[in-house]
C-alpha cells in the first residue's frame, strides 16, 4: 500500500505533540508500506530532512507561509472561515500536491490536523491514475483530527470569560468556536475516513455530524525509548529532590493557561509545606505571558531543550494542570512511560481510561491539586507504586506497535 501524509511540519525530530504523532504513525507504517510525506517546513526546521526520516519515507517540503497578526485580524473581518483554516493556506503547497497526485497513484492520502484540512479539496479534485484492483478512482482520503478543535475553543472561551483581563482572548475564542463548529463538520464530511485520538473526541465529532463513522487511533509513544532511558547526572538547577515538571510547547494557549494557573494558585500552597520545591516548565517558545514567572525563584522556564527525558527522569512529580484542551496529552504518556507519578486535572487526563489512585492522581481545585502533590512529595513510595502501574498501562495500550495496526484497520475497509 502507498500512503501519502500531508503534515503541517516536518515530523522529525519528534519534539512536540503533532510531530510525535506524525512520526509514530509514519515510522510504524513504513515497516510494511510505502510512505511519502508532503510537509510544510517551519522557519526553525532544517531544510535537509534528518537521516531517520529519509530512511523510512520519501519527503518533499514547502516553506510555511508567513501570516502576521495583522493578516489574522483582517481575515476575522472579511472571511467566515476559522483562523486555523487559513494558517497554512499556500498556493505553492496546493500546486505541489496536485502535481504529485497527477503523476503518482496513492492508495491513501492522510491529512494531518485541521490546519491541513484545506487540502482535502485538492485531493478530492485530482483522481489518481487508474490501476487494476483499485476500489475507487482516487486515493482513500483520511482526515486525522488531532484535537476536537471546536471543543478546545469553546473551553478556552469559558475559561477566559471568568477573568476580565482575558476577555479579548475570550472574544477571539467565541468567534473561533462558532466558526470551527461549521468548518470541522465540513472537513469531516469531505473525508472518506475520520480519525480521532480518543472516544471522547469521536463522540464530540459525531455530535457535529450525526452518523459520522470515526475510527479511534490514539496518540502513542515509543515506550522503549522512555522506559529504557538512563538519565545523565543531574541537569536541574537549582538542584532539589522536590522537583515538579511540566512539559509542552509553551506558546500553545492551553499550556500557557495551565502553567499560570498552577504557578499562581497551586505552587504557593505546595511551597508553604515543602519550601525547597521547584517547578520546571520544559518547552520551546515560552509565551510573553509567562515572563512574570521568571521573577519567581521556585520556577524555571527552560525554553527549548534537545530532549525532555532528562527532565522527566529527575522529576519527583509530573503535573498536567490543564483547564483548556481537546484530544489527549502526550505529556502524560511520556511521564507515565518513565514510571513517574502524575497529578492531573480531569481535563488533563481526558481521553485515557485512567483511574484516579491507580495510574495517577486527579484534582481540579488548587487546594486538592496542591494536597495531592504534597502527598506524593512526602511519600515517594506511593509515587513509585503509581509509576509502575502507569508504565504498565502505557506499554500495554499506547505503544506504536499496538496503535499502528488500528490505523491499518481503518484503511482496510473499501467503499
Amino acid at each position: 500500500m502507498k500512503v501519502l501524509f500531508l503534515t503541517p511540519q516536518v515530523p522529525y525530530p519528534p519534539q512536540k505533540g503533532t510531530a510525535l504523532r506524525n512520526w509514530g504513525l509514519i515510522s510504524g507504517l513504513a515497516a510494511r508500506h510505502e510512505v511519502a510525506v508532503l510537509s510544510f517546513l517551519a522557519l526553525d526546521q532544517a531544510p535537509e530532512p534528518a537521516a531517520p526520516l529519509k530512511a523510512v519515507c520519501r519527503i518533499e517540503t514547502v516553506p510555511s507561509p508567513v501570516r502576521t497578526l495583522r493578516h489574522r485580524l483582517r481575515d476575522m473581518l472579511v472571511t467566515p472561515r476559522p483562523d486555523m483554516a487559513l494558517r497554512l493556506a499556500s498556493a505553492s503547497y496546493a500546486q505541489r500536491l496536485a502535481g504529485w497526485l497527477a503523476r503518482e497513484p496513492f492508495d491513501v492520502v492522510q491529512v494531518e490536523g485541521i490546519e491541513m484540512a484545506p487540502y482535502l479539496d485538492v485531493v478530492q479534485a485530482h483522481p489518481a491514475p487508474a490501476l487494476p484492483g483499485r476500489c475507487q478512482p482516487r486515493p482513500l482520503v483520511v482526515f486525522d483530527d488531532h484535537n476536537c478543535e471546536y471543543l478546545l475553543q469553546k473551553r478556552a472561551f469559558l475559561t477566559d470569560l471568568a477573568a476580565p483581563a482575558r476577555w479579548p482572548g475570550a472574544a477571539y475564542s467565541f468567534v473561533q468556536w462558532r466558526r470551527l463548529r461549521r468548518y470541522e463538520a465540513l472537513s469531516c464530511r469531505r473525508a472518506d475516513r475520520v480519525l480521532a485520538v480518543s472516544e471522547a473526541d469521536a463522540a464530540a465529532l459525531q455530535s457535529l455530524v450525526p452518523g459520522l463513522q470515526v475510527a479511534v487511533v490514539p496518540n502513542g509513544i515509543d515506550t522503549q525509548a522512555y522506559s529504557n532511558f538512563h538519565p545523565p547526572p543531574s541537569t536541574l538547577h537549582p538542584p532539589t529532590s522536590n522537583t515538579l515538571v511540566f512539559t509542552g510547547t509553551m506558546d500553545f494557549r492551553p499550556n500557557v493557561d495551565a502553567v499560570l494557573w498552577f504557578a499562581r494558585h497551586v505552587l504557593p500552597r505546595v511551597r508553604a509545606d515543602v519550601p525547597d520545591v521547584c517547578f520546571f516548565v520544559v518547552g520551546q517558545r515560552p509565551h510573553r505571558r509567562l515572563d512574570v514567572l521568571r521573577r519567581d525563584p521556585a520556577v524555571v522556564l527552560t525554553g527549548w531543550v534537545e530532549d525532555v527525558r532528562p527532565y522527566i527522569a529527575q522529576a519527583a512529580v509530573c503535573v498536567a494542570p490543564l483547564r483548556i484542551g481537546g484530544g489527549t496529552r502526550l505529556k502524560l504518556l511520556e511521564a507515565m512511560a518513565m514510571g513517574k507519578p502524575v497529578v492531573a486535572t480531569r481535563l488533563g487526563a481526558e481521553g485515557y481510561p485512567l483511574a484516579d489512585g491507580r495510574e495517577l492522581l486527579l484534582a481540579d481545585t488548587p487546594a486538592d491539586f496542591a494536597a495531592r502533590v504534597i502527598a506524593l512529595l512526602r511519600a515517594p513510595e506511593r509515587g513509585a507504586t503509581l509509576g509502575r502501574a502507569a508504565r504498565a498501562f502505557v506499554q500495554e495500550h499506547y505503544d506504536w506497535r499496538v496503535i499502528v495496526p488500528r490505523l491499518e484497520a481503518a484503511y482496510a475497509r473499501c467503499d
